[in-house]
């Protein structure tokens, strides 16, 4: 059936004023302030919105191209789904694809889902949740980092979410949910930037906020958390049957690369031992919690921030992380070799932990001052 166009018709075209547009059936016609005409297609496609830039009325372009244009897509998108693969070709929304995938990272005791799912719930579903999986684009990518961006989000923090996506992409390969990738997600570029790390004079001060605190689990959790380098979730899920006293080991069943054990310090320990005595003994996590589906603390950045605030520090500055910051650089500053640190830390990659040992240039030189004195000696001795 033949499309009837009362708007675009070469009469209106030749009357249009410039910067003024004609709209209809999914095609835009622009008079450019150089007086040429250019049409743009506008329509929705298998749930995707697709936007193109035709031509210019001075390359020869017309309408009819316009409409041949988008019957190519549509017969594209037709083709698409008829197109099945080996087995079948599964056509998920990204809604349905995101649950589907959330369940089976479980059944594959996938890592950090709690963490998935927040960014998924928070930000991912809401925009990108009707859009089909196959046809998810690189400009639905970008239009997503604006959207993030205008709402004052840190690049570190599109990235993890972008990362979620990037996953679920590449397992939807793997589970032939998908045949391709459907676009291409380019990160954002992060600075490194500064590491904040607390002083020793900090530290005491942090510690005797977070004692006076009415929260029976900051103080324990800023403990262990400057006596370990451990991450917040690996902290705040510590099962009490994991921790071994004697070996002064904590087993962490699901660290970030993977399970670990994380060595403790003589003195934590000692704290551990008084502090199981204050608890119940038939509680299952260090940190627990009636009113948690998972049994344990999910959240502690309220009054960790109010301790924080009550030691004179500054709350946008020293965030939990800065605890396991603080652990790596004195370590690193008290001339522990970096593989040793790592082993501590847990990091993946030993170039990871290079990086603390440029924060502060004491340890290098001392390093250098022993290394002069040594050539002294070398000195007199020749």
């Amino acid at each position: 059936m033949t499309i009837k166009f009362t708007k675009i018709t070469r009469a209106n075209q030749r009357n249009l004023k410039i910067g003024d547009t004609l709209e209809e059936h999914g095609i835009t016609f622009e008079r450019l302030k150089n007086g040429d005409g250019r049409y743009k297609v506008n329509i929705m496609v298998d749930g995707q919105r697709i936007h193109r830039v035709v031509g210019k009325e001075s390359e020869g372009v017309t309408r009819l191209q316009a409409e041949e244009l988008i019957a190519k897509l549509r017969t594209d998108a037709r083709h698409g789904r008829l197109n099945l693969p080996k087995g079948r070709k599964l056509h998920f929304t990204f809604s349905e694809a995101i649950k589907k995938y959330l369940k089976k990272l479980e059944e594959e005791g996938g890592k950090e889902i709690n963490k998935k799912s927040y960014r998924i719930d928070l930000h991912l579903l809401p925009f990108f949740g009707d859009i089909l999986l196959n046809k998810l684009c690189t400009f639905d990518i970008e239009r997503y980092k604006k959207h993030r961006l205008s709402e004052k989000a840190k690049v570190g923090t599109i990235n993890r979410e972008l990362a979620v996506i990037s996953h679920l992409l590449n397992k939807a390969l793997d589970w032939k949910w998908l045949d391709h990738k459907p676009c291409n997600i380019k990160r954002f570029k992060e600075d490194s930037g500064r590491i904040v790390y607390l002083t020793t004079e900090q530290i005491g001060k942090l510690l005797d906020a977070a004692k006076a605190d009415q929260c029976p689990y900051i103080y324990p959790f800023i403990v262990i958390g400057l006596s370990t380098s451990m991450r917040r979730m690996e902290i705040l899920s510590i099962q009490i049957k994991n921790i071994d006293l004697e070996k002064r080991v904590i087993f962490i069943p699901k660290a970030k690369t993977g399970a670990r054990e994380q060595p403790i310090t003589q003195q934590l320990a000692s704290f551990l031992k008084d502090y199981f005595d204050k608890i119940r003994p038939e509680h299952e996590w260090l940190f627990s919690s009636k009113t948690s589906a998972t049994g344990h603390v999910m959240n502690i950045e309220k009054q960790f921030r109010r301790v924080v605030a009550s030691a004179g520090l500054d709350p946008k500055e020293v965030v939990r992380h800065t605890l396991r910051h603080t652990a790596i650089t004195h370590l690193v500053q008290a001339g522990v070799d970096l593989p040793t640190v790592q082993r501590i830390s847990g990091h993946k990659t030993l170039q990871m932990v290079v990086r603390y040992s440029h924060q502060n240039g004491e340890h290098i030189k001392s390093a250098m001052d022993i290394l002069e004195q040594r050539y002294k000696l070398e000195m007199k001795n020749g």
